[in-house]
């Protein structure tokens, strides 16, 4: 990926990991847009990130995304890359479920960024080059059992972010996927910003930029601190992962 010179979207943009990727990319000349359903977020955060721009976006909602998206490719007919970043996570009791979280997070985390990207990509293919880039976690790979759903959701998306890449790899548009730690972000929480268990939002975000510069651009954007996640199967800590992880408290 060229760090420079691009026109980036990027969801859920207004906060935690979103905000940090669009200040550090504006920051390293590239146009960015950011995407969100709280206007009064967006705007406070193009406010502190002058030439930065916003648009509002309903990403439960297709017929909304398909006017967003109609509205991105009038007003960016440059747009080459998307950060499909936006995604809830809730706690949930699978021996009492509520389906109305569970769909929520679907619909938000997996349909979301699958809708969004098949009404972009047309746009993006036209481009000389371009980029999609989704946002798994380490949790794809070790599921933290207190948050069942959001944790398939991020398995589905690692998963048909390798099938997209496949699928494209003989067009003009590279598909990357930035999978995080536990991050010091409101996720899950506003106790988890300050959570010192979590990797800081800036050490995060300076050491993805890092990786992002690399030439080759590597396919999976993975920090040292995710790897015990990310790679406990092929190293054969899987369980020891799983145990580690679960028997912490949120």
């Amino acid at each position: 990926m060229n760090i420079s010179g691009n026109t980036i979207l990027i969801t859920g943009g207004g906060s935690g990991i979103g905000r940090g990727l669009a200040e550090a990319l504006h920051a390293h000349d590239n146009q960015v847009i950011i995407a969100g359903r709280r206007k009064s977020v967006l705007d406070e955060t193009t406010a502190a990130n002058p030439g930065m721009k916003s648009a509002t976006l309903n990403i439960e909602d297709a017929d909304s995304i398909r006017t967003f998206a109609a509205q991105i490719e009038k007003d960016y007919p440059a747009l080459n890359a998307v950060i499909h970043n936006a995604g809830i996570m809730r706690p949930e009791d699978l021996k009492s479920p509520n389906l109305a979280d569970a769909e929520a997070i679907i619909t938000t985390n997996l349909l979301g960024p699958m809708r969004l990207n098949a009404a972009l990509l047309p746009l993006l293919l036209k481009q000389p080059q371009a980029t999609v880039m989704t946002v798994s976690s380490g949790l794809a790979y070790v599921p933290l059992t207190v948050t069942p759903t959001y944790c398939a959701t991020k398995a589905a998306i690692h998963s048909w972010t390798q099938s997209l890449r496949h699928q494209l790899r003989d067009t003009n548009v590279e598909v990357l996927e930035i999978i995080p730690p536990y991050v010091q972000t409101e996720l899950l929480g506003s106790g988890q910003a300050s959570d010192p268990r979590a990797m800081s939002l800036t050490d995060f975000i300076a050491e993805t930029i890092d990786i992002l510069k690399s030439k080759p651009t590597p396919a999976e954007i993975c920090v040292k601190r995710v790897e015990f996640l990310s790679c406990a199967a092929e190293n054969g800590k899987y369980d020891e992962a799983f145990n580690a992880l679960n028997s912490m408290e949120f």
